[in-house]
């Protein structure tokens, strides 16, 4: 019988086992992690459910964001070259009236200086003329000094004039 003594030693075991419900005991601990596993998976799940849709939100806004950038960009270029353009056409209009008003007074400061000349072309035949009256009995002497005096005044005013 020595040889079977494990034997009974074993079935002593396992008899003690069952008696105290060892075995059921140890399925519900099992039973009870695996419920508690299984839960903390479909806590993960639900988890990363939740983070996969926080990002598409995410990617979502950001290519609205990009989009709208994009569009911000492109109608600032469009702003920046019609400014150009309006700032361009604005200054050759500026150029063009700053150039007539220049002409303008250039021209009456011609015409100024073409009175004064004739003003001053005429006072001097005047005091010429005066001059030799005062001057001068002799008629022949007056007419030639007259006709040279007269002469010299045509003289000067084509000059002026051309």
């Amino acid at each position: 019988m020595q040889h079977f003594g494990w034997l009974y030693h074993l079935l002593f075991f396992f008899g003690v086992l069952i008696y105290f419900k060892i075995p059921q005991k140890v399925l519900e601990m099992l039973d009870k992690m695996i419920s508690d596993i299984k839960n903390e998976i479909d806590e993960s799940e639900k988890l990363r459910t939740e983070a996969k849709a926080l990002l598409d939100n995410s990617q979502k806004k950001l290519d609205t964001a990009q989009s709208v950038r994009n569009e911000i960009l492109e109608n600032a270029k469009k702003d920046v070259d019609r400014l150009i353009i309006e700032m361009n056409d604005k200054f050759h209009k500026s150029s063009e009236i700053k150039k007539n008003l220049t002409e303008n007074k250039i021209n009456q400061m011609k015409e100024a200086a073409l009175k004064e000349i004739k003003d001053a072309s005429i006072k001097i035949a005047v005091d010429s003329v005066k001059k030799i009256i005062t001057t001068s009995v002799d008629k022949s002497k007056l007419d030639a000094v007259f006709q040279k005096n007269l002469d010299e005044t045509k003289e000067e005013l084509k000059k002026i004039n051309s």
